[in-house]
């Protein structure tokens, strides 16, 4: 039997309900207009703000790093003040009108830059991951550990600067260089050795970043950015571009930043970014109810676009493909979602991911047992997931079976 209601009546019910929500006050101590339709609101401000009830942040593992919420985002771009940060000297303040750049070494135009003459250069963007090499701390974490602080040093933006190639065209780069060396002007002189190939691919000298110009923790005014590459390699506040025929052997990728292995070797120059995955719904602290309940989640591959994510969601007996949210695009988070009808049993989710080359991540004892020391924490992408208890509190997979 169907009941009608009159506007009168419905109007009347619909005052009490915002006068029951006056009376109470939300997360954040914020006390709400007692009816919004019976006052103006805020008039335009010369810089737009979030709501008072969100309040996303960054996680400062140390003063030289934060990680992004992963488990408070949506869709695929990272706002630019919840991108994650990593700096090994501090975030140094440049005044943009004093910036300078060398490009010199096996060049036959040795030439300085201002930040004026990069921007005069046809521009490019592109929307791509950034990733630390030492995006795993899951490792560290309890049960109570969130997907921000399992792999949070993961972020994606839209990337506008100058293609590399072009530059390195303008000074006449010497066709027999094979490498470049990449310095920064902080206070640690952050330098990397890179090939000379991802020069005359897709390297772009990024002063912009989701339509801004670029954070000074992500490297103001000018930054390298190497689209799949470890973060490391795509140095901030730089200031200088040597080319030469071999690698330089910086600090950073000798005693940094290197893999060793059982047979006594390292594996060094371990530039790509393997596919991974996380599930960032549910997890902890989320409580779930039986039914119906969308597992949500990035992948990412530095190899290129993602071709498929896999879910499990008993223990890895059996494992279904998950909807990828289009655009999938190549060396960028893409998001996942997948319908599960939780029956209230206790039980392990998680997920794996394939590129399109082929590789799919790899379960974590696989990963470790490939390593001579499982206490670095470089190039680390094992498949993880969480745990759901009967009563559907969600904690962080620590003893996985697969």
């Amino acid at each position: 039997m169907k009941t009608h209601i009159s506007r009168r009546d419905w109007l009347a019910s619909t005052a009490g309900i915002v006068g029951t929500l006056a009376a109470s006050s939300p997360a954040g101590g914020q006390t709400p207009p007692t009816d919004t339709t019976k006052r103006p609101g805020a008039g335009a401000r010369p810089l737009g703000s979030r709501s008072g009830f969100e309040t996303p942040t960054r996680t400062a593992g140390s003063p030289a790093a934060s990680q992004t919420p992963l488990q408070d985002l949506h869709g695929t771009i990272t706002p630019a003040d919840l991108h994650f940060e990593r700096h090994h000297g501090g975030v140094p303040e440049i005044d943009p009108a004093n910036y300078k750049l060398l490009i010199h070494g096996m060049v036959q135009r040795p030439t300085v830059f201002t930040l004026d003459d990069l921007k005069r250069f046809p521009a490019t963007s592109g929307i791509h991951f950034l990733e630390c090499s030492g995006n795993w701390f899951g490792r560290n974490g309890g049960p109570e550990t969130t997907p921000q602080r399992v792999c949070g040093m993961t972020s994606q933006s839209e990337w506008t600067g100058v293609p590399l190639a072009t530059l390195f065209r303008e000074v006449g780069a010497d066709p027999s260089a094979t490498w470049f060396l990449a310095e920064g002007q902080d206070a640690a002189v952050m330098t990397r050795s890179v090939p000379m190939e991802k020069a005359w691919d897709d390297a772009i000298l990024a002063y912009a970043q989701n339509g801004e110009a670029i954070r000074p923790e992500q490297g103001y005014p000018v930054r390298l950015f190497l689209p799949g590459w470890e973060g490391n390699a795509s140095v901030k506040w730089l200031r200088r571009l040597e080319l030469s025929d071999r690698p330089f052997m910086t600090r950073e990728e000798t005693s940094k930043y290197t893999d060793t292995l059982p047979d006594g070797t390292a594996r060094q120059f371990s530039f790509v970014f393997d596919a991974r995955s996380i599930i960032t719904s549910p997890a902890y602290p989320e409580q779930i109810q039986p039914g119906w309940v969308e597992i949500r989640g990035i992948a990412w591959s530095g190899r290129g676009r993602i071709a498929r994510v896999e879910i499990s969601t008993d223990r890895g007996q059996s494992w279904q493909s998950a909807n990828l949210q289009g655009p999938v695009l190549p060396k960028a988070h893409v998001r996942f979602r997948h319908m599960w009808r939780w029956d209230g049993g206790e039980t392990e989710i998680v997920s794996r991911a394939v590129d399109e080359s082929g590789y799919e991540q790899p379960e974590r004892a696989l990963l470790l047992a490939a390593r001579a020391e499982r206490n670095k924490p470089y190039h680390l992408n094992p498949v993880v997931g969480w745990t759901i208890q009967r009563d559907g509190r969600v904690f962080s997979q620590q003893d996985p079976t697969i």
